[in-house]
């Protein structure tokens, strides 16, 4: 994330809005966002802070492995990818929805 304004974007892939993340968000100010597979803990945090003018207090990373699915009875896969967890300072907030 060098000087590209658009490494953000890179780093950041979207946020996600489910009703376990809706949750988080009201009880310990977290925010959860897909990221790109190689980005790191520092990174994101810095994405975040710039993208949406707060300041996080934690990031937490889990990578989530792909799942064996069948499409028209012929077997697949879904890609793994990594999901980021976003802890706010107090007070902070972001509009997502």
């Amino acid at each position: 994330m060098a000087n590209d304004p658009n490494a953000v974007y890179q780093v950041l892939i979207k946020p996600l809005v489910t009703e376990k993340s809706t949750v988080l968000q009201s009880l310990r100010n977290q925010y959860s966002f897909k990221v790109h597979p190689d980005a790191n803990k520092s990174e994101i945090r810095k994405a975040v802070e710039q993208l949406f003018d707060v300041k996080v207090k934690a990031v937490n990373t889990v990578k989530i492995p792909g799942k064996a699915k069948r499409m028209f009875g012929r077997p697949g896969h879904t890609k793994p990818w990594k999901k980021a967890l976003v802890q706010l300072a107090e007070g902070e907030s972001i509009d997502i929805i």
